[in-house]
């Protein structure tokens, strides 16, 4: 590379190399990625079997909750959506009345949560019967482990300033901790009470979630044997699709040779499209989780360019040629840039060519403001580590650290390959920040950095928002960490509310593809910064994911 005689003064960050390579190059065979004939003829007998049990369950039944969980939770509701949608609106629009099941605090928990993941803002009053006059939950329901496992799920629906449902999480996450050991290991319940304090299903990854859920109901003796062996067939032809796109994928980084041109930058394909997965997995996104996956690549780059090697004398330019946008602009680009500054304009010309055909190569428009946007908080944050390492006010850096978490940049371009049909309005509306976008930038940011910038102070770089936040409030580490997991609460509390009440009418798929990337972080940025450090629980998740199917 041009530029390793000045490596003695870059911020090296010395990351991992890939740990695939290119393993994913294999998948192209078509025996190994062929859906038979055979299969698909029985997984569409499966699926009209299972539509005609939905539909046929009683409307409101605990039979037919049961079931919609089941579905949503195994990874295949996106089959029945229509029929899904119409049962909890039935479910919902029937909820003012009395039901026979109002005293049975499981039913009356899932009824809640699954009314509120679809949208429907349900009065978190349905759990006053189970309250004592002091404001407690009834010692009573303590026996009740299903009762309790599915009350502290539906505590994760909350809004802010729900009192009952905060009660709710702490009654529940108490009995239930105290309870869990007493259950022998072969109980299923066992198993998901443990993946709940892991995980709450409402920020599990689709993908991860379905995957774990097949073998806690396998083990479920009440599970619906038929409903368990398509959920198995369809995650195994889905996977076959993934690891088709995956090939494509790694053939195109392996022709742009960037792992060779860019050794400074994390090599993450693979990990850059597992988080595409976490966004959408289903076979209509196909063109959209190609295009974001380059879209994230490239900015990882960016990042690992502007925070981790070059110069600030390099970055000006290469900045200002991609505020530009110009191929003209090349020659102002430093040399060794100049391939990344090419590749970067590829693949938004490509993605216009793709949706020119569908007359949608306006949405790009929005896909590059946000780009260039996300590069300007990167140079920003450049610029102040440039400047005798200024350390800028909290407020100041929350502002741009919100923008530089990348998750304005792809909530927003995300939506741009995607099938359904999107109005002008909402890509405005998601290029002006609205609450839940927001409030995904900031848990994305703030989990980053709790976990992420001690390491990070260790080379030559800029403030965090916990150093940020240390010095202008004279607190402790632990103190600006108490601080910033309540914004992560808080934040997910905002998420919620944006599903019932959003400021404008956008499409609920919208909402939904910012969920998921918060579900991502939440993911891979619990205990540490697994995309970085990928080689350990990350790899294993890509392996359940990616590589072995599931046994039938």
């Amino acid at each position: 590379m041009a530029a390793s005689s000045a490596n003695k003064c870059r911020p090296l960050a010395n990351f991992h190399p890939t740990v695939w390579g290119y393993h994913f190059l294999s998948y192209t065979h078509p025996r190994l990625i062929e859906i038979t004939n055979q299969e698909k003829v029985e997984v569409d007998e499966y699926k009209e079997t299972i539509r005609k049990m939905l539909v046929e369950a009683p409307e409101g039944s605990e039979q037919k909750l049961v079931l919609i969980d089941a579905m949503q939770r195994l990874g295949v509701a996106y089959h029945f959506d229509n029929e899904i949608e119409t049962s909890i609106q039935n479910i919902f629009d029937a909820s003012s009345k009395q039901n026979d099941n109002d005293n049975n605090l499981y039913v009356v928990s899932l009824r809640f949560r699954l009314v509120r993941q679809q949208g429907h803002y349900m009065s978190s009053d349905v759990f006053k019967q189970f309250i004592n006059q002091d404001g407690k939950f009834k010692e009573t329901l303590t026996n009740d482990v299903q009762g309790l496992l599915s009350l502290y799920e539906a505590s994760h629906l909350r809004v802010r300033d729900e009192e009952i449902l905060e009660e709710a999480l702490t009654f529940t996450t108490t009995h239930l901790e105290s309870t869990v050991s007493n259950l022998s290991n072969n109980n299923s319940l066992k198993a998901e009470v443990t993946e709940a304090f892991s995980q709450p299903i409402r920020m599990t990854l689709p993908r991860v979630g379905a995957r774990k859920y097949i073998s806690i109901y396998e083990n479920n003796d009440a599970h619906n044997h038929l409903l368990l062996k398509f959920a198995k067939l369809d995650f195994n032809m889905l996977q076959k699709l993934h690891q088709r796109e995956l090939s494509d994928l790694t053939r195109w980084w392996k022709d742009l040779d960037f792992a060779n041109k860019y050794p400074y930058a994390r090599d993450r394909l693979v990990e850059c499209y597992f988080w595409i997965l976490g966004v959408y997995f289903e076979p209509k996104y196909s063109r959209a989780r190609k295009m974001m996956t380059k879209v994230i690549q490239m900015a990882s780059f960016f990042d690992d360019t502007f925070d981790a090697y070059a110069t600030f004398d390099e970055l000006e330019p290469f900045n200002n040629a991609i505020q530009r946008w110009d191929i003209n602009a090349i020659d102002s680009v430093p040399p060794y840039l100049r391939h990344a500054y090419q590749a970067l304009l590829d693949i938004y010309s490509e993605m216009e060519q793709a949706l020119a055909k569908e007359f949608k190569s306006d949405r790009v428009y929005y896909a590059k403001y946000e780009m260039k946007k996300l590069v300007r908080a990167y140079f920003k944050e450049a610029q102040w580590l440039n400047n005798d390492n200024h350390i800028p006010k909290y407020e100041e850096h929350m502002e741009n650290a919100m923008v530089s978490a990348g998750y304005m940049m792809g909530a927003t371009t995300c939506l741009v390959g995607v099938e359904e049909f999107i109005s002008k309005e909402t890509f405005e509306w998601m290029i002006n920040e609205p609450l839940i976008v927001r409030a995904s930038s900031l848990i994305a940011r703030a989990m980053d950095d709790i976990v992420g910038h001690e390491v990070e102070q260790q080379r030559e770089h800029g403030a965090s928002l916990i150093e940020c936040y240390m010095k202008d409030y004279g607190v402790s580490k632990q103190e600006a960490y108490v601080k910033f997991q309540k914004e992560v609460t808080n934040g997910w509390m905002d998420i919620n509310r944006e599903f019932f009440c959003p400021d404008v009418e956008v499409p609920k798929f919208v909402l939904e593809r910012v969920l998921n990337f918060t579900r991502v972080i939440n993911t891979l940025y619990k205990e540490k910064d697994e995309y970085t450090n990928s080689k350990g629980k990350f790899k294993n998740m890509i392996i359940s994911l990616l590589v072995e199917s599931v046994e039938i």
